[in-house]
C-alpha cells in the first residue's frame, strides 16, 4: 500500500494547526488523525468521524508548504 497523509493546515481552525500525518498504511493514519481530532481539536470519536476523516486523506506525502485553503 502507498504512503497517504492528512494535513490540517487544508482546513481552517481556531488554533490555526499546523499538523500533518502520513503512514504506510490507511488504518494507521486513521488511528492517529482520530486520535489527533479528539485530543487536539476535541471532536468526538464517532463512526461519522472516521468516515469523514477518510475522505480527507492524500496519498504521497505532505507537502513541505502549507497547502492553500479551498
Amino acid at each position: 500500500m502507498a504512503r497517504k497523509y492528512i494535513d490540517c493546515r487544508e482546513f481552517p481552525s481556531e488554533t490555526n494547526c499546523s499538523v500533518a500525518l502520513s503512514a504506510d498504511s490507511e488504518s494507521e493514519l486513521l488511528e492517529a488523525a482520530v486520535q489527533h481530532a479528539v485530543t487536539v481539536h476535541k471532536h468526538a470519536d464517532s463512526p461519522e468521524l472516521r468516515s469523514q476523516l477518510k475522505t480527507l486523506f492524500h496519498d504521497g506525502a505532505p507537502p513541505v508548504e502549507a497547502p492553500r485553503r479551498g
